[in-house]
């Protein structure tokens, strides 16, 4: 059976080539939301939907990437928890973060894509070769984006992000096809 999912073609071609995503956390892995108890600790809540693309997109040959603004064990403790080790937190500025993270991985401006909700964002989407904001982002962020999500952050607009990269790669189907097969064998 083919998948159910479809992006425009145009949208596709814009992707093709990405070898890593670069995601902000505050607004886009989260709803931007943030709870903070009276000992100064944050708390966050983060989708599954998210988690499950993530985990995919590494799994489909490309490399996520987060670049936060702030930092907070909670959100260490999920990024462990998927098994992503490149992040940069506490990010002031968002370039040159991404920039010491690109460096060792040997990764151009050019095979990146990233999504991103509020202005310290603007300089990353305007130097990847594909930009994507989710709904509730600034007005100026959707301005300079490819591809506005359909679901908003926190709610898997990280998930939508990560199937159209995978679309993109021709590595979804075969992805959603091993998930399928491993339910034959129960």
């Amino acid at each position: 059976m083919p998948p159910a999912l479809q992006f425009a073609p145009e949208l596709l071609l814009q992707a093709q080539g990405v070898r890593a995503a670069i995601f902000d956390v505050d607004g886009v892995l989260t709803d931007g939301r943030l709870f903070v108890g009276e000992h100064g600790e944050a708390f966050k809540a983060f989708h599954t939907l998210d988690g499950q693309g993530l985990k995919l997109l590494a799994a489909g040959g490309i490399e996520p990437l987060v670049v936060s603004g702030r930092d907070s064990p909670a959100l260490r403790r999920r990024l462990s928890d998927l098994g992503i080790t490149h992040a940069a937190f506490g990010a002031a500025d968002k370039l040159q973060a991404a920039e010491a993270l690109l460096q060792p991985l040997q990764l151009a401006w050019s095979q990146l894509a990233v999504i991103g909700d509020d202005w310290p964002d603007l300089p990353l989407l305007g130097c990847a070769r594909f930009a994507c904001a989710v709904p509730d982002a600034h007005a100026e962020v959707r301005a300079v984006a490819h591809h506005v999500t359909t679901a908003r952050g926190g709610r898997g607009a990280a998930r939508e992000f990560c199937d159209l990269l995978l679309c993109a790669a021709g590595r979804y189907a075969d992805l959603l096809h091993a998930q399928r097969g491993s339910l034959d064998r129960r």
